[in-house]
């Protein structure tokens, strides 16, 4: 069913190529690189290089990002894993022990940083121009400084009110985003000088090993980060502050090359990350929903939000009870997304009566080639909420039809800057678990679940849209709205992303201490009243948002149409996104 709606906002129209980024100067950094002749992959990585720069909020050149990217010369799809592991010298008891059973902003949350390693990975092995090129838009921005939007300014005042000022550990932090001790207002010029020495220094070194070719070039920088003396640099500050990083968990690092989870909705496949992520909950619930006639429902009904909030329950409880670092963790992926499986637990959803609580996980394992069942359920208990806000997002599809799409992570006040370098040590470990038989416990050389999870969908095989957001647990529930706002509702990507979205929260939160709230589901205040006190008679705890908030993601995407080889984009009024092509 097709649906009439307009858009605040214009969908971004074109033929030749197109980004969609979380800030406006990270859309016009990828669109510079195209129009200088790079590729998506290029444009991708300078793009998300400058969201490191603009959206100190959300993002850092120290943090996370994992990847995706499209080849059409060879039609193949990969993911770079851009996320960090715990020290090797980490221990569960220290934390349990020493800190009291908690995972305390600052330094001990903090694992290699991998954000480099994965935009260094995806330009050597995919892109096309050198690192200095790439660079550039964002070393201008920190060199040159940009006026903050009110986004920033908001959200960075509401991080720093968690972590004492006063503290000789967050000094290096306040010293670049306040000016007297106070926090940059909205329109204030941020200048990174330190942050533009270092990318600064990773281009010398690409210039100096430049006979080598653009490849060894770009890997001579890269291990000039993690083994040379930006890695030294990292680790006597890490020290310094009673940290674990060592030398050799920067030098032992690599992100890894991987082939994406794959899901089925009727003619589309959809790619996402793996169970280090939470990207295959996107591919979960599309698949479980496969059957149903989402077209002849009305977008934001009872019917459809009450459908989609329990198929989204029950693959956030596969999520808690399965997920995690595959290295570490035998993931039943295969199971997990067998049809037969996402077939039976939709039959566990009641159109009239809701999940009070996060539901009892299904057993996948019955769909692997094991047969064992091994599930072992885990009852939260109720927790409180504490501030945590990060991530964005940009892709890019090129005039070739390659594609990007990555999500970008780690907002400064998680853990801090590191004196001279501008940069963060990635804080995600603040996504892990103290309990020892959680799937995503802290452990030495594991890798938490990670939040950010890029996503691509194709049509009749053919590339069909990269798309993605921020949001924490938002991410996959606004993922799976927009997708289905374009393709069942004939929504362009403005229009579905503009649409009013809901969230349910009814599991732990995967940032620490894990907040869960039993049946909570979030509403849009667009969406009326009458909608919710029907939800409501189901048996959710119905919660209004602001009109427009932005807790409930910030989503960018971008269509391609094969048949009239055009492309249209669309990005979030919710934050600071925008898109731009031609």
């Amino acid at each position: 069913m097709a649906t009439s709606m307009s858009s605040y906002r214009p969908p971004v129209r074109g033929i030749t190529h197109m980004v969609s980024a979380g800030h406006y100067q990270a859309a016009s950094a990828g669109y510079r690189i195209l129009e200088l002749g790079g590729n998506a992959i290029d444009a991708g990585v300078a793009s998300g290089i400058a969201i490191n720069v603009t959206l100190p909020n959300a993002t850092n050149f120290g943090g996370v990002a994992p990847i995706m990217v499209y080849m059409a010369a060879t039609d193949e799809v990969k993911t770079i894993s851009g996320l960090g592991r715990w020290p090797k010298d980490t221990s569960l008891d220290f934390y349990k022990d020493e800190l009291g059973f908690e995972i305390p902003k600052g330094i001990h949350r903090t694992i290699v940083p991998s954000a480099p390693d994965a935009w260094m990975t995806a330009l050597e092995n995919f892109g096309t121009l050198t690192l200095e090129e790439i660079l550039q838009p964002a070393l201008e921005l920190a060199r040159d400084g940009f006026p903050i939007s009110a986004t920033t300014s908001q959200v960075l005042k509401k991080l720093s009110e968690t972590v004492d000022k006063n503290s000789n550990e967050w000094k290096s932090t306040f010293d670049i985003f306040s000016s007297n001790r106070k926090i940059l207002d909205e329109g204030e010029v941020l200048v990174q000088p330190d942050l533009a020495n270092t990318f600064e220094r990773l281009i010398e070194v690409e210039i100096q090993n430049a006979h080598l070719g653009r490849m060894k070039a770009i890997r001579a920088a890269r291990n000039f980060f993690y083994k040379g003396e930006l890695a030294k640099e990292i680790v006597s500050y890490s020290q310094r502050l009673g940290g674990k990083l060592s030398l050799s968990d920067l030098a032992d690092f690599n992100v890894e090359i991987e082939t994406p989870v794959s899901s089925r909705y009727k003619n589309y496949e959809v790619l996402t990350c793996g169970p280090w992520s939470q990207g295959p909950v996107t591919g979960q619930v599309l698949q479980m929903l496969e059957k149903d006639k989402i077209s002849t429902m009305s977008p934001n009904s009872p019917d459809y939000i009450h459908l989609l909030s329990q198929a989204l329950n029950l693959s956030f409880s596969d999520r808690h009870h399965y997920y995690g670092d595959p290295d570490f963790v035998d993931v039943p992926m295969t199971g997990l997304l067998s049809p037969e499986y996402t077939s039976s637990q939709r039959l566990r959803i009641s159109q009239e009566n809701a999940f009070v609580e996060m539901p009892d996980p299904g057993n996948p394992w019955e769909y692997e080639e094991k047969g064992i069942n091994r599930s072992k359920t885990r009852k939260p208990l109720p927790r409180p909420d504490r501030l945590e806000q990060d991530t964005s997002y940009t892709c890019v599809i090129d005039r070739w039809g390659n594609s990007f799409s990555a999500t970008p992570s780690d907002a400064v006040f998680g853990s801090p800057i590191v004196p001279g370098l501008g940069l963060m040590i990635s804080s995600r470990g603040t996504q892990s678990w103290i309990d020892p038989d959680h799937p995503s416990s802290i452990a030495p050389w594991k890798r938490p679940r990670l939040t950010p999870n890029p996503a691509m969908a194709f049509k009749d095989g053919k590339l069909f849209m990269p798309f993605g957001t921020p949001g924490g647990d938002a991410q996959c529930p606004a993922m799976v709205q927009t997708f289905l706002n374009i393709v069942e509702f004939g929504m362009n990507p403005q229009e579905a992303i503009e649409s009013p979205r809901f969230v349910p929260w009814n599991f732990p939160n995967s940032f620490w201490p894990h907040a869960y709230h039993p049946g909570l589901l979030q509403l849009e205040g667009r969406i009326s009243r009458e909608v919710g006190r029907e939800l409501s008679r189901r048996g959710h705890k119905i919660q209004y948002l602001d009109d427009w908030s932005p807790s409930t993601g910030a989503m960018s995407a971008i269509v391609l149409n094969h048949d009239s080889g055009t492309l249209t984009a669309g990005a979030d009024p919710r934050r600071d996104a925008y898109a731009i092509g031609r």
